[in-house]
């Protein structure tokens, strides 16, 4: 799977969350290692979702993981917590 292919699938999983009730600004950036590297972030600002292949400086926190361990997390088969990259 290219690094496109993996964010476009990422994005739909992302954007199907519903954040109208947070109100603080969060960021969080997720650095992709392996075959589909590479980095997107993704925002909660004002109760809306931004989900962009970008770096994101000023953001809240950074994860690093491989594209399988952050798909797990995401389709609910990983505990972020007890992952490991």
């Amino acid at each position: 799977m290219t690094y496109a292919e993996y964010f476009s699938y990422v994005k739909t999983q992302f954007m199907n969350a519903d954040v109208s009730d947070i109100k603080e600004h969060l960021a969080y950036q997720f650095n992709v290692t392996g075959e589909s590297s590479g980095i997107f972030y993704v925002e909660v600002k004002e109760g809306k979702l931004y989900v962009e292949p970008y770096e994101y400086y000023d953001r809240d926190a950074m994860f690093t993981a491989t594209p399988e361990t952050f798909m797990a997390i995401i389709e609910g088969r990983l505990d972020p917590v007890t992952a490991e990259p």
